[in-house]
């Protein structure tokens, strides 16, 4: 009697031996869910409850999930990312859908599901979210061997009428500079936080997880090559790496460079006046830009209601999110004229898609002068008048240079016989006879037809 597992065909199997008899069963590519199907056997194997004809217990819906969790999601998430689908198990899936075995979900009740969601005044990024969250777990079902189709694929979402994502929110450059002189005189320790928000567009978190040695300031504020890099994100306080795991380099502002400079210069005085290290033994001297008064790293919930928060009323400012000064620097980057391709590769975006989706209303400048421009615009051909209408003469000039009488016309600004014959109608030789000249090209006068042939025969 035994129980084996094997790897075949990037799947695990389940080999049992038992009283002679062989079997052997896919379990799926997950060697956690190998191992439990495994153990299982082997402890009805124990209580001789197991048979090879019996198919074995499928787990519920909420089994499956928690297993999903803690062998899928948690080692190979970010912490706030396991811990927002742990949520969404929760408090959604789990009571509609944690009594069902696997099996038992079908299509028409996932669809119904999600109708529910929709109509229930849930925003529709949580409706995807839901949908989302569900929609994994039931994939990983399939490639475990607990489902022969997926009842939860390429069904879309069911979308509210009238359901608007969240707009984004920005400050204008005058509210910019308000709140930020407002955080001077009110917040002053918090204010070089705020400046590099808006003069860079780094996350809260990156901001908190900032460091002196991620700071190139160069040779000094006019060299071309100062610049942050972003390694690093803080969420819960955890540190992890940043938003889809690209690290990017942030050019710096002279403006940046000066208070982040005279940041340094102040802590660097202060280490020197109290001593290197505390009576903990700790250095003085924290590796945080941006740190508390013990020296490590600040809460990010504590900077936006003891911070952010009191400057913005303080400036007469609408209450906005700290995400807000990131929409900002993007906005006003776009609005001085940067390129696209530059606004992606400083903001960190994974594709120039979502540049271009988040920020695109704002390339034409942020104003209506350009449709204003257009009320402006001239007709590239202007009209020609009618025939027989007099026009005044204008000057000209004719060279003295090319063919004479003959099938050429001696009239040189013509290049064509057939434009010959219709201006000279009558005068020569090969003319259409079609009256005077008048009649064809009224705004040329007898007196200029004369000059012309003169200039031509000489």
């Amino acid at each position: 009697m035994s129980v084996k597992l094997r790897r075949r065909r990037g799947k695990w199997w389940v080999y049992i031996n038992w009283r002679g008899q062989r079997k052997a069963r896919c379990v799926g590519i997950s060697r956690e869910a190998a191992e439990q199907v495994r153990r299982e056997i082997e402890h009805r194997l124990a209580l001789g409850t197991f048979s090879l004809d019996a198919e074995p217990a499928q787990p519920t819906f909420a089994e499956y999930a928690e297993r999903w969790l803690a062998c899928h999601v948690r080692p190979n998430l970010k912490r706030s990312t396991a811990e927002s689908y742990a949520g969404i198990v929760k408090f959604h899936l789990a009571p509609r859908f944690g009594h069902l075995r696997l099996k038992e979900i079908s299509r028409q009740a996932v669809k119904a599901y999600l109708a529910e969601l929709a109509a229930s005044g849930l925003a529709q990024n949580t409706v995807v979210n839901i949908y989302a969250c569900l929609r994994a777990v039931l994939s990983h079902a399939l490639d475990d061997g607990h489902l022969t189709i997926h009842p939860a694929m390429r069904l879309g979402h069911s979308k509210r009428r009238g359901a608007q994502g969240r707009e984004r929110e920005f400050l204008t450059r005058e509210e910019a500079e308000r709140f930020l002189a407002t955080a001077k005189d009110f917040r002053p320790e918090r204010y070089p936080l705020f400046l590099t928000a808006l003069r860079t567009g780094l996350r809260l978190g990156e901001l908190l997880a900032l460091r002196w040695d991620d700071i190139h300031f160069g040779e000094s504020e006019s060299d071309p090559t100062r610049h942050l890099l972003v390694r690093r994100n803080r969420v819960r306080g955890e540190e992890s790496d940043p938003k889809n795991h690209r690290r990017r380099r942030v050019d710096m502002s002279k403006e940046l460079w000066r208070a982040l400079m005279e940041l340094r210069d102040q802590r660097m005085m202060e280490a020197f006046e109290r001593g290197p290290w505390d009576e903990s033994g700790q250095p003085r001297c924290s590796d945080y830009v941006f740190a508390s008064e013990t020296g490590g790293p600040l809460d990010g919930s504590n900077v936006y209601h003891r911070d952010f928060l009191p400057c913005l009323k303080a400036a007469g400012l609408k209450r906005v999110t700290f995400h807000a000064l990131r929409h900002t620097f993007a906005s006003l980057l776009i609005q001085s004229g940067a390129s696209l391709a530059y606004v992606k590769e400083q903001m960190g975006h994974s594709s120039i898609q979502v540049t271009v989706d988040t920020y695109g209303h704002l390339i034409p400048g942020g104003n209506i002068e350009w449709v204003d421009r257009l009320d402006a615009t001239k007709n590239a051909t202007p009209a020609q008048p009618l025939y027989g209408v007099n026009r005044p003469d204008t000057p000209q000039v004719i060279e003295n240079i090319g063919a004479g009488e003959g099938n050429r016309t001696p009239d040189l600004r013509f290049t064509k016989p057939l434009l010959y014959r219709l201006s000279y109608a009558g005068r020569h030789k090969n003319a259409h006879p079609t009256g005077p000249v008048t009649t064809l090209i009224p705004w040329v006068s007898t007196e200029r037809r004369l000059e012309w042939r003169t200039r031509s025969a000489t």
